[in-house]
C-alpha cells in the first residue's frame, strides 16, 4: 500500500563526526525504519571521516603526508577525484584555495590570543603550494618534506553530499543531511513547505540574522566567528590566506545556496579569501548568497 508522503512523520537522527554536532533529518513511516535510514547516511558521514581524516593515522591523507619528499602514494577513483576537484579549486581561485595551506595550523592555535612570530609563518609559506604537487597515472607526491594536505576545506560538504545521495538512492525524498551548518537538502517538508534554516548571527551567537528557506541542493556558511581570538581591539580568525598566512578580514560572514554543498562550501572559501573582490566573485557564480563584510553592511543576492 502506498503511503502518502504529506502524511509522513519527521525523524531527527543526531550524531558526532568531524568534531562537530551532525543531524539527518527525514521523513519515514516509523522510527525504526528512519534510524534505519539514518544509519546508512551516518555510517557514510563515517566512513568519508575515516578515509579522509588527517586526525585518522590509518587514513589517506595521513599516508600521503607521511610520504611528503619521499614518493608517490596510490589513489584510488574516489581520492583521484576529490584531488582533480581540488586543482580545479586552485585554478579557479587563482591560488586561493589551497588544500597545502592546512600546515600553517602550526603557527595558528586559535584557542590562544597568540600572534605567531615572522619566522614561523617564514618556515611555513614554502611548503604551501598545490602547483608543486604532482599528480600523475593517479599518485599523488608531496615533493617537500613537511608538506601537508588536508582535505577539511571541502571534506564535510562532501560528506553532507554523499550522505545524502545515499538516502537518496533508498528512495527518501524528504529531508536533509547537516554536517556541522554545511547541508545538503533531499527535498521540502512533507506538506511541500521548504525548511526555514536560520543563519547565525556573527557578533551575536545566540540570534539569528536572517532565514533561508530551502527545499533542495546545498548549504554553507562561513565566517570570522566559528574559530578566532581578539589581541589588542582585532579579530583574527581561522580562514588563513595561503600567500601570506595570515587570517583575512573583509567578511563576517558568507552563507551561499548552491545545486551542491560541496559547491556552496567552496564558493563562501573563496569569497572569504578574495576580501573585498569577494562580492564580484559571489555576484559572478549566479548562486543565491547572504554575505555581511567587516562594516556591517548587508549583501543579499536571492
Amino acid at each position: 500500500m502506498l503511503t502518502d508522503a504529506s502524511t509522513l512523520p519527521i525523524h531527527r537522527s543526531s550524531f558526532k563526526a568531524m568534531g562537530s554536532a551532525c543531524e539527518v533529518v527525514l521523513t519515514a513511516n516509523t522510527a525504526p525504519e528512519a534510524e534505519a535510514l539514518a544509519k546508512v547516511a551516518i555510517d557514510e558521514v563515517l566512513r568519508i571521516e575515516r578515509k579522509y581524516s588527517r586526525y585518522t593515522s590509518s587514513s589517506i591523507v595521513a599516508q600521503i603526508n607521511k610520504q611528503a619528499g619521499q614518493g608517490a602514494v596510490a589513489c584510488d577513483a574516489e581520492t583521484w577525484s576529490l584531488f582533480q576537484f581540488a586543482s580545479q579549486l586552485f585554478e579557479k581561485s587563482e591560488g586561493l584555495f589551497d588544500i597545502t595551506s592546512g600546515v600553517l595550523r602550526q603557527a595558528w592555535d586559535f584557542r590562544q590570543p597568540q600572534l605567531p612570530s615572522a619566522q614561523q609563518l617564514a618556515n611555513l609559506l614554502p611548503l604551501i603550494g598545490w602547483h608543486h604537487v604532482i599528480l600523475k597515472d593517479q599518485t599523488i607526491a608531496l615533493p617537500l618534506k613537511g608538506m601537508e594536505v588536508d582535505l577539511g576545506g571541502f571534506g564535510k560538504e562532501y560528506a553532507a553530499d554523499r550522505a545524502a545521495q545515499v538516502l537518496k538512492e533508498k528512495g527518501v525524498t524528504h529531508g536533509y543531511v547537516n554536517l556541522a551548518g554545511d547541508m545538503r537538502f533531499l527535498g521540502p517538508k512533507p506538506h511541500g513547505e521548504p525548511w526555514l534554516i536560520g543563519i547565525q548571527d556573527p557578533r551575536h551567537p545566540d540570534q539569528v540574522i536572517a532565514t533561508l528557506p530551502m527545499s533542495q541542493g546545498g548549504l554553507a556558511t562561513s565566517g570570522d566567528y566559528e574559530r578566532y581570538f581578539e589581541l589588542d581591539g582585532q579579530r583574527y580568525c581561522h580562514v588563513l590566506h595561503p600567500q601570506t598566512g595570515w587570517p583575512v578580514k573583509h567578511w563576517r560572514t558568507v552563507s551561499v545556496t548552491a545545486p551542491l554543498a560541496v559547491l556552496a562550501g567552496c564558493t563562501t572559501t573563496m569569497a572569504m579569501l578574495k576580501e573585498a573582490q569577494g562580492l564580484e566573485f559571489l555576484e559572478s557564480t549566479g548562486f543565491d548568497f547572504f554575505a555581511i563584510d567587516q562594516a556591517g553592511e548587508v549583501h543579499v543576492h536571492s
